[in-house]
């Protein structure tokens, strides 16, 4: 299975990873269009984290659990691991109770755009790597396939 790990050494905190995440999310699939005229998600945030001498960024986005809490807290089944290992959420089935969102450990988990469904990073199946990996311009996010 393919997860996304962040490099906190190595990230900027430029925020790019969340506008590639909106824009490959997005219908028109254009980067102006994206953010000026759709309603879009990023499925990933950056973090900052404040230690005595300096300040650290880090990008936070599903981890694909292998013992997903988020799919235990699931009410109407909407969120469920797929046969290689992602863990995705079905909007037709989401009933916008937001309780996989409150166990999710990492706080990965976003209230959707339409403030019912819930938002997650899907690892961009659809694309060779994810928006948020290929448009780092750092490579503070690495893609690496764990057993």
């Amino acid at each position: 299975m393919k997860k996304v790990y962040p490099l906190e050494d190595k990230c900027l905190g430029c925020g790019l990873c969340e506008v590639y995440c909106r824009t490959a999310h997005s219908k028109s699939k254009d980067i102006v269009k994206a953010h000026k005229r759709e309603t879009t998600f990023s499925a990933i945030t950056i973090e900052e984290v404040l230690t005595p001498k300096t300040i650290k960024y880090f990008a936070l986005s599903c981890r694909h659990c292998t013992d997903p809490k988020c799919i235990m807290a699931c009410i109407s089944g909407a969120m469920f691991k797929d046969k290689d290992g992602i863990v995705k959420n079905d909007k037709n089935r989401c009933i916008g109770c937001l309780s996989c969102l409150l166990v999710c450990p990492f706080g990965a988990i976003k209230k959707g755009a339409d403030g019912k469904a819930v938002s997650k990073c899907d690892l961009c199946i659809e694309l060779e790597e994810p928006a948020c990996v290929a448009n780092c311009p750092n490579e503070a996010l690495k893609l690496e396939n764990v057993k």
